[in-house]
């Protein structure tokens, strides 16, 4: 029978492009991959991580070779799907970190893995372990390593980041800082060796090992359009003027996520039982703020996101909220339960998460599927 729509479960505007869709991953993406193939610009997954735990929604253990051979099976499937500068992050713990990898690169190939972003879960200590275990991971693939490269996004910088921006010589263009005017010399040109004469007549070379990042006759018209630092004596190491207003103040991500910036298990936890008081919810759930970091840094607006291990419906919340389009695939009941009714109270502009970081007011819709082939489901669930 295939997916069927399920109009009473579907919600908001129509024709949006977001699919709900109750069902097993695998049958679920084999029905889509006609229309899939090459177009998910970001895929995130946070499938079981095989740590031998049992929570209320899911078991979490399985003999290790059957875990690496399902992620496989799904890993192959999802490969597919990517755009050219596409991107799959997969969280997981260290229970099955480093047998994922070796697994990912051979489908990804390992020139196409991007990076391990550590995430900083949670604050607290655990005293009951030998360690305690403050961290998860998250493993970067692209479906071609240079066009992710080449169009991903950097990150917002921040307060502290714009703090530094000061106009100590009351330069009309405003506030600047100073970054180094030197560079590190192995891949440098003779022009890059020279003497630099400071406006005040002093001498500077550049340090043993570096060059200066302009060639001399360049230098000397950055430092006629006063674009160079000598300090407010003139008589300080040049560096060059970095204008706030001129440039785009944007930042290289990195891979260290504290909880600060990206949240904690406990946050999202606070969230879902702040939408589902009545409700039993995940243990362990991952926070909209991680969503919006990952999403920010691999998509833009527009662009499709997918999710086949759902959840409680983080992705596709921090999507909407963020104007992406997606589609999440969830086999148990909680799809109806957590994840269809958590995307309604989006659409209808629901305040938690992320939602007054991004100035969410609510909009937008989503049709909700049910895929016959690979789940039978109580008909009450839809009532």
């Amino acid at each position: 029978m295939g997916m069927m729509i399920v109009p009473e479960l579907s919600y908001g505007d129509s024709e949006t492009g977001n699919l709900l869709v109750q069902g097993e991953n695998t049958a679920v993406l084999d029905e889509l991959r006609a229309e899939l193939t090459g177009a998910v610009r970001c895929i995130y997954i946070d499938p079981p991580y095989n740590n031998r735990e049992r929570y209320t929604h899911y078991d979490d253990d399985v003999h290790h070779d059957a875990w690496l051979a399902g992620l496989e099976e799904r890993l192959l499937r999802l490969h597919a799907l990517l755009r050219e500068d596409g991107s799959l992050w997969i969280s997981i713990d260290d229970t099955g970190m480093h047998y994922l990898k070796v697994l990912a690169d051979g489908i990804f190939g390992r020139a196409n893995f991007v990076t391990t972003v550590v995430w900083e879960h949670r604050t607290s200590r655990e005293n009951r372990r030998v360690f305690s275990n403050n961290h998860e991971y998250l493993l970067v693939y692209a479906r071609s390593a240079e066009r992710f490269k080449a169009t991903r996004n950097a990150v917002a910088a921040g307060p502290e980041v714009l703090a530094r921006y000061k106009n100590p010589d009351n330069d009309p263009r405003g506030p600047w800082q100073s970054v180094s005017a030197t560079a590190q010399a192995g891949h440098a040109t003779p022009a890059q060796f020279y003497e630099l004469v400071a406006p005040n007549g002093r001498l500077h070379r550049p340090p043993k090992g570096r060059c200066w990042v302009y060639s001399q006759p360049r230098m000397y018209e950055a430092v006629e359009r006063k674009e160079i630092w000598f300090g407010r004596n003139g008589d300080g190491v040049p560096r060059l003027k970095r204008f706030l207003a001129l440039g785009n103040q944007g930042l290289t991500p990195e891979t260290l996520w504290t909880a600060d910036s990206a949240g904690t298990t406990r946050d999202a936890k606070r969230h879902l039982l702040d939408l589902f008081p009545y409700e039993s919810v995940f243990e362990t759930p991952k926070p909209e703020r991680l969503m919006r970091r990952v999403l920010e840094i691999a998509t833009d607006p527009g662009d499709l996101v997918l999710d086949p291990y759902l959840g409680s419906g983080t992705t596709s919340a921090a999507a909407h909220k963020l104007g992406r389009r997606w589609i999440g695939i969830e086999q148990g009941q909680h799809a109806v339960t957590h994840c269809a009714q958590r995307m309604w109270m989006v659409v209808d502009g629901e305040r938690g998460g992320i939602s007054t970081d991004v100035n969410w007011a609510g909009g937008g819709g989503l049709d909700f599927y049910r895929d016959a082939s690979s789940i039978h489901m109580d008909e009450t669930l839809a009532a």
